[in-house]
């Protein structure tokens, strides 16, 4: 059984002006996922910025979305390091916070071997008991975990049971399927393709854009997985715009952007990311007004 199906928000970490983790603002967030039906959060992954987060951050963050969310949709918290030792600590913190599944990244900067990977996760996998969902980006980590490889690490790892897929290479995408058959959760990693990896078996996405359109995003996956590929379909092409605009540059600096653009006051970004280009923002807001998301 999955952990989750349909639209699960990667959600952002909000910063108050002094730049400490504004959990007020947070929980506001969390609520307004909630009732506008997303279907799992995400907390301190890519676009939580959880690469700088301190150790106590992290975990608080964590914590404070479990209690938070209330068991009314699942957490999934984001434990991946380049250190096999900080994932492992990460995890077992998260088990012990009440998380229900986690999201471990590619070791990053390392550049492991597919051998280095397999040994990687399973050391990760062995020091919990919650299900764990890869997380393959390559554009962000330097490192591809190859299809078989995956098939290796579902077939001997009992609690890796889902992929999230952000390499945008359907034909990648397809080999995991094929090798796995069928047999793991897969989660697109990218909100621009959507459709194309459900209609391969994927259950839902783990997505950027929801943090601003969670009832879209969520109605997107749902229609497909309802078998309305059609009205999915056209969602997903209406949005392409957005989603264009919100990787303009790298995320999350737009999607905080437009969260700000909507209202939600959500700070600034911690460096190395700095705040969008003036061009860019400008751009985000016209596609922004075009779809009504911002209020005058």
């Amino acid at each position: 059984m999955a952990i989750f199906k349909g639209a699960g928000v990667a959600i952002v970490t909000p910063f108050t002006n002094n730049n400490e983790v504004d959990y007020k603002k947070l929980g506001e967030l969390i609520e307004f996922q909630i009732k506008e039906g997303t279907d799992s959060i995400i907390i301190c992954g890519t676009t939580g910025e959880s690469s700088t987060l301190t150790h106590e951050e992290h975990l608080e963050c964590i914590r404070f979305t479990v209690e938070k969310v209330n068991k009314r949709v699942p957490v999934i918290a984001g434990t991946g390091s380049n250190c096999t030792d900080t994932a492992i600590y990460l995890s077992k913190e998260a088990q012990k916070c009440g998380a229900d599944g986690l999201l471990v990244v590619t070791p990053y900067y390392n550049k492991a071997t597919q051998n280095g990977l397999i040994a990687h996760y399973t050391a990760i996998a062995n020091a919990v008991d919650l299900p764990i969902i890869l997380y393959n980006v390559p554009g962000r980590t330097g490192c591809n975990l190859l299809p078989s490889t995956v098939a290796k690490l579902v077939k001997n790892v009992d609690n890796i049971v889902g992929i999230k897929e952000a390499s945008a290479n359907i034909k990648q995408v397809a080999d995991i399927m094929h090798l796995t058959e069928g047999k793991i959760d897969l989660y697109s990693g990218c909100d621009e393709i959507i459709v194309p990896i459900l209609s391969l078996g994927g259950v839902g996405v783990i997505s950027v854009m929801s943090n601003i359109i969670p009832k879209e995003t969520h109605d997107l996956v749902a229609k497909y997985l309802e078998g309305d590929h059609k009205g999915s379909l056209d969602i997903q092409l209406k949005l392409l715009p957005l989603v264009d605009a919100l990787f303009s540059e790298v995320n999350p600096i737009p999607v905080k952007k437009a969260l700000n653009l909507m209202g939600f006051d959500v700070g600034t970004l911690r460096l190395p990311l700095t705040d969008m280009e003036p061009a860019n923002t400008d751009h985000l807001a016209e596609v922004m007004e075009e779809l009504g998301l911002i209020k005058h």
